[in-house]
């Protein structure tokens, strides 16, 4: 039996929620995780909130008091968690850790980010510092790798579209996901160029949207009926300057090779995988990481439709981030609560048939040719 087991899921539709705050899609999402748990609010025992971005865009903190407060949770610890696109993961590995250390029975774990607002489009401008980070550093980054990676190993933009025709097909199926219409590859590629050749529909979009997840010891796993066990949580962060390789992140392999060695599996042994597909190179590049394929076979694992619902190894069913989209404090924990729902056999129209293990993989941030954070959690029934 793990250590540690998700019992509680929670999730409102990503995309524009005008009128909702960040406390009211918090709070919401901590009702449905605890209704889903069968869980008094009285029960849990520490609470942890993710948010990426309301320090910046609306000079609000500690955020998570609130959001617990309006679910009735108080005079516990709380703590709120920023690491860039891994916030919400990142949330989940310290409450993880938590629970497996004794020193909590049931954790809640909730991601929110509000991003569809005017300042946000300010932000976006790209006239500040800040708004460089935000608007073009992480576009013009990726835009190397994928230019390298063609380079390398002969692949051409309309390969790398596909990532995006596939997820859009997955996003069809989740009542959760912002975009669900299916667009075509020339509708890729046709798309309006953001940084040569990755286009709008190869970026993920911005989002409004929140997650939970409520965390239990081995004890009170055992009294519940749809308890999902946690095999392994890493975080890690990069090397920074030794990596000249464009088109590997060595974070990225290092942190899914911990995860595996800590689960004591391989990637053969997983069915159904969430990764971090920020741009459609992305999705890609992470087949590679996580040893799905070698490196340089990542388009070809594509195209033979392994990494479709159906294939051999099904990647982003949910819609990933390009088509779910991608509310940055509440990314991370969607992925889990993706995993959770396709282990539980409750995915409807896009369950990977006979899912018995799945892994969640998140990064974020860029420095020095490496990322700043990455995730990986997996779980098993």
């Amino acid at each position: 039996m793990a250590v540690a087991s998700v019992t509680g899921v929670g999730i409102i539709p990503f995309g524009k929620h005008s009128g909702k705050s960040i406390i009211d899609m918090g709070a919401k999402v901590g009702y449905l995780a605890l209704k889903d748990a069968g869980i008094d609010p009285s029960k849990i025992q520490a609470g942890f909130f993710a948010n990426g971005l309301a320090g910046r865009l609306f000079g609000d903190s500690t955020i998570g008091q609130n959001v617990f407060w309006e679910l009735g949770i108080n005079k516990i610890p709380v703590v709120n968690v920023e690491n860039a696109c891994t916030s919400g993961s990142s949330a989940f590995y310290l409450a993880y850790n938590m629970v497996a250390a004794n020193q909590v029975e049931i954790a809640m774990v909730i991601g929110a980010e509000k991003m569809c607002v005017p300042e946000f489009g300010l932000i976006n401008s790209g006239e500040t510092e800040l708004d460089t980070q935000l608007g073009l550093i992480a576009p013009a980054s990726f835009a190397m790798r994928a230019i390298r990676y063609m380079d390398e190993y002969d692949c051409k933009p309309e390969q790398l579209a596909q990532v995006a025709v596939k997820n859009r097909q997955h996003a069809r199926l989740n009542p959760n996901a912002q975009f669900k219409d299916p667009i075509s590859i020339d509708m890729v590629m046709d798309s309006p160029m953001i940084v040569d050749p990755l286009t709008r529909f190869q970026c993920c979009p911005i989002a409004d949207g929140a997650a939970a997840v409520i965390l239990c010891s081995e004890n009170i796993a055992k009294q519940m009926n749809r308890s999902v066990n946690i095999e392994s949580a890493i975080l890690c962060t990069g090397s920074y300057g030794n990596n000249q390789d464009m088109i590997l992140w060595e974070t990225d392999t290092r942190g899914c090779n911990l995860a595996y060695e800590k689960a004591g599996i391989g990637s053969q042994d997983i069915d159904v995988f969430e990764c971090h597909d920020a741009f459609t190179i992305s999705e890609i590049l992470h087949y590679e990481a996580l040893g799905l394929c070698d490196p340089g076979e990542g388009i070809r694992f594509l195209e033979e439709g392994h990494s479709r619902l159906g294939g051999k190894k099904p990647v982003n069913v949910s819609g990933g981030l390009l088509s779910r989209g991608h509310p940055v404090g509440a990314t991370g924990v969607a992925q889990i609560g993706e995993i959770v729902t396709q282990l539980r056999n409750e995915a409807g129209p896009r369950q990977v048939e006979g899912a018995k293990i799945g892994l969640a993989h998140c990064m974020g941030g860029d420095k020095s040719g490496d990322t700043k954070s990455c995730t990986v959690a997996i779980l098993s029934v």
